[in-house]
């Protein structure tokens, strides 16, 4: 479970078009065309966090007139974390925005520091659930919510219980004192130390210091167009991965998002901050605080390079993916196989699959799946290679390697549009017939299979030591 604690903010957009400048004073006429709140600061947080497929609890204090609003922009999240305070209100950003510039900001806010009673509510919420935490992001905007007192409280709850803590910091960096992760952004980070960062020395310098002082197991920075550097226990620069940038609103607060949902995985910290880095650069390339899915993240990850690896999903990620596929009235073909060694047959299977359809989701028996269908010799090739030389193939959009010996779990998951199998299958119960909207069936080629294939190349080669299937 992931907790985001912090400053819950309301965005308010006022989107128009302008043409000319106002008679009474030089400055633009936007005509109004619509407006929108969204969730804003930590709420910004958690609304990314969902978009990934992360299930996140907001823990802070909002004001009790906009405490309704506030929530009604996060549904299907537990709210039990927000506490109302009578005494504050809510901070409102409200952007004036025409076409794609923003032209103006108007903030209503406060930044007094919460009442000791609203910061024992908080810390009671979390001993509550202290064994369910995997993981608390701190998103601090210096509102008042993260005082120095209740901060220090939040870090020392969650070492003792052996909780990571992610924290985007605001001033006051004392408070931070044994964290696990601080991401502040360059200037920040100049702010904390009292120097000018303008040389990757003045980086180095600053950095170390910071992580010293404040016994920090890690410190990322953040460097715009520079990209990012993290203090473990060496000095790694990370190049940023932005191609077009229209807004940078919210960009720390996906980069946070971006780490929280891929470590919650189980990624290792180096894959989590390249997977915070892509979804940052994503948030980036459009106008205002607009929650980034997964599936754009990966869509992204792709043209930056030849890999294919993206195409290779887990269970959890194929199921938010699928949602977020069928949002935009796109239509799912699924099928499944062993795959052992990839031939003609099985390509031209795949293409006649995919032109039936949208998205073509390959379901891959695992390597104990197909001891257990094709005795102990088989596979000839482990599931890694197989899943990977078929997401190299264009006509495939995903593959997911599943343990069972049918794709029946993976199918429920996927609800496909379309469950494509063989010819062989005819007058055959399939499994997921029930579950899919249409069943199609698809000749193979003849002579064409895997079994073929061995069978040659025992014949051709022998079955000597260091020959045919040894």
């Amino acid at each position: 479970m992931i907790g985001v604690i912090g400053d819950f903010m309301i965005d308010h957009y006022i989107f128009g078009k302008s043409s000319r400048i106002s008679p009474e004073a030089p400055v633009p006429v936007v005509n109004l065309q619509r407006e929108e709140d969204r969730p804003g600061g930590a709420g910004n947080v958690v609304k990314n966090l969902l978009s990934l497929g992360a299930k996140p609890v907001p823990i802070g204090v909002v004001g009790e007139g906009e405490y309704s609003r506030l929530v009604q922009l996060l549904p299907g999240v537990e709210t039990a974390g927000l506490f109302s305070d009578p005494t504050r209100p809510t901070p409102i950003k409200t952007r004036i925005i025409a076409g794609t510039h923003q032209m103006v900001r108007v903030d209503r806010e406060t930044t007094a520091p919460i009442s000791p009673e609203m910061e024992r509510k908080i810390l009671k919420f979390l001993e509550e659930r202290s064994g369910k935490w995997k993981l608390l992001l701190l998103s601090d905007y210096g509102k008042g919510v993260l005082t120095p007192r209740l901060t220090s409280a939040i870090i020392k709850f969650a070492n003792r219980h052996q909780i990571r803590t992610i924290i985007d910091p605001k001033r006051d960096y004392f408070k931070y004192r044994n964290g696990w992760l601080l991401k502040p952004n360059r200037k920040e980070l100049g702010e904390a130390v009292g120097m000018e960062i303008k040389t990757d020395a003045d980086l180095q310098k600053a950095g170390w210091r910071l992580k010293e002082e404040l016994n920090l197991d890690y410190l990322l920075v953040t460097l715009s167009e520079e990209g990012m550097a993290l203090f473990g226990e060496e000095f790694l620069k990370i190049p940023t991965l932005a191609r077009e940038v229209y807004d940078v609103t919210g960009a720390g607060d996906s980069v946070l998002a971006g780490l929280g949902y891929s470590l919650i995985r189980g990624a290792p910290l180096e894959e989590a901050i390249h997977f915070a880095n892509s979804t940052a650069a994503v948030a980036i390339s459009r106008v205002g605080t607009t929650p980034v899915k997964l599936s754009e993240v990966l869509e992204f990850q792709k043209r930056l390079d030849n890999s294919v690896d993206y195409k290779i999903v887990g269970e959890k990620e194929i199921g938010k993916i699928v949602e977020e596929l069928k949002e935009e009235g796109k239509k799912i073909v699924f099928t499944n196989g062993c795959f052992d060694i990839l031939h003609y047959g099985h390509i031209r299977y795949l293409q006649k699959a995919k032109k039936l359809g949208d998205v073509l989701i390959v379901g891959l028996n695992s390597d104990e799946s197909v001891k257990r269908l094709k005795g102990e010799k088989r596979p000839i090739n482990p599931q890694y290679q197989r899943a990977y030389l078929l997401a190299s193939l264009e006509v495939v959009d995903f593959v997911v390697i599943f343990e069972e010996d049918t794709p029946e779990q993976l199918i429920k998951i996927v609800t496909p549009d379309i469950l494509v199998k063989g010819g062989d299958y005819r007058n055959k119960k399939i499994v997921g017939a029930d579950i899919a909207k249409e069943v199609k069936l698809i000749e193979f080629v003849e002579g064409e299979s895997t079994t073929s294939i061995i069978t040659r190349i025992l014949e051709r080669y022998g079955r000597g030591e260091g020959k045919g299937d040894n």
